[in-house]
């Protein structure tokens, strides 16, 4: 995918869906949407929070709304297009400019539903990754014995505290055990992940 850096690029871009986009691009705008590009891709959103996108495949035209899992979808034409890994963005694909033009006015109550959820702060809420870290009895035993140690592991954010537990409790003998804790210890003192240096 191009990374097209304004609006008219995207649509330009899109010989094949270029008619289509304009009519979306046009309903949008008559609304108190704000027009931008992420990803590449036309957004339109309420105060920096994205609200609604608008992209073009070979097949079809969609429409993507951030928090679509809220929608009424009386109509039921939305869908999710990663089923088990999208928890609130929905999908609703157009095969032609026809179809759109047809479908207008029920899009227009779609986006309006959109905008008025995102004003009343009414969002999906995502899964929060679960940080909480188990540390194994040897990490746990070198903490209390140097509290410099406890003290700069505690200061660590829980990605990088779960990264070292993870990197002793791996281990399948004790002699690697140990030596991976005293391989950690100057890491942990310095403020720095196991991993920091691949990111």
């Amino acid at each position: 995918m191009k990374g097209y850096k304004t609006v008219d690029a995207y649509i330009n871009g899109s010989e094949q869906w270029g008619s289509a986009l304009e009519f979306l691009r046009a309903l949008l705008l008559d609304t108190e949407l704000e027009e931008g590009v992420k990803w590449g891709a036309p957004i339109y959103m309420i105060k920096g929070k994205n609200v609604i996108g608008m992209a073009a495949f070979k097949q079809y035209v969609g429409l993507w709304f951030h928090h679509g899992a809220l929608l009424k979808d009386k109509q039921k034409v939305l869908y999710n297009a990663q089923e088990g890994k999208t928890k609130g963005l929905r999908q609703w694909r157009f095969q032609s400019l026809e179809e759109l033009m047809d479908a207008k006015e029920v899009i227009i109550d779609y986006v309006k539903e959109a905008i008025d959820n995102q004003k009343a702060g009414r969002e999906v809420e995502m899964n929060k990754k679960t940080t909480t870290v188990v540390l194994p009895q040897l990490l746990i035993t070198a903490l209390a014995e140097d509290p410099s140690l406890k003290s700069s592991f505690d200061t660590l954010t829980p990605g990088k505290r779960k990264e070292y537990a993870e990197y002793i409790e791996t281990a399948k003998r004790d002699a690697t055990k140990l030596s991976r804790l005293e391989k950690i210890k100057p890491m942990i003192k310095e403020g720095v992940g196991l991993n920091d240096k691949y990111k």
